[in-house]
């Protein structure tokens, strides 16, 4: 399950996530705000996923980076039982991090490719995706919050579990995940690279 509204985790003591609004949900996490991603969103939060995948080595053609989801970002995230943060500071999106079906996106070597499927009537398991924080604000909770924020919406929605992928190039963010209970299921290398799937059950 996730954490209570006011908790706290490891490392960021001092600092917790409020919940200020269900609907459209809203958080604040210290000078960070939490809030559902609009369309004029795009070309920011597309610029900060490419900045953050070029960081680790990530570029288009190795067989795991994709962005075709951010052009879908209704079917794929907001209509779809699904959601989609931005963390703003000071008025500019420094933060996201994204929650889909499962059953949405195909994964594996197929994921790079694109494609979509309308998903099955029944919820299970939903993906946590795109979390990234701008590299000069990292260290300091923000993705902690966007992990807690999105596990509250994935229980409000009703899912069994919790799924992610992430490569070993990424390893803040495979800790980050360790931190909140998440577990290693298995491998799998795809253009050389090695993919790796975490899972985290919600009841």
């Amino acid at each position: 399950m996730a954490t209570p509204d006011n908790a706290s985790w490891p490392g960021h003591p001092a600092r917790t996530l409020v919940r200020l609004r269900d609907e459209p949900p809203e958080w604040r996490f210290g000078d960070l705000r939490l809030r559902r991603y609009h369309a004029a969103d795009h070309g920011i939060v597309l610029a900060l996923h490419r900045e953050g995948l070029a960081q680790v080595g990530l570029r288009p053609g190795d067989g795991v980076y994709y962005d075709h989801d951010f052009f879908r970002m209704d079917d794929i995230y907001l209509r779809n039982d699904g959601e989609f943060l931005v963390g703003e500071l000071d008025g500019g999106i420094v933060a996201m991090g994204g929650l889909r079906r499962a059953d949405l996106v195909p994964g594996g070597h197929a994921r790079a490719y694109g494609g979509y499927a309308p998903g099955a009537p029944a919820l299970d398991a939903a993906e946590m995706v795109r979390l990234r924080v701008l590299p000069a604000l990292q260290r300091r909770g923000y993705g902690a919050a966007l992990v807690q924020a999105l596990e509250e919406r994935a229980v409000e929605h009703g899912y069994r579990i919790l799924r992610a992928d992430t490569t070993e190039l990424q390893e803040p963010a495979l800790a980050l995940y360790r931190k909140f209970g998440w577990t290693e299921t298995r491998r799998e290398t795809i253009g050389g690279i090695v993919n790796i799937y975490i899972e985290k059950p919600l009841r």
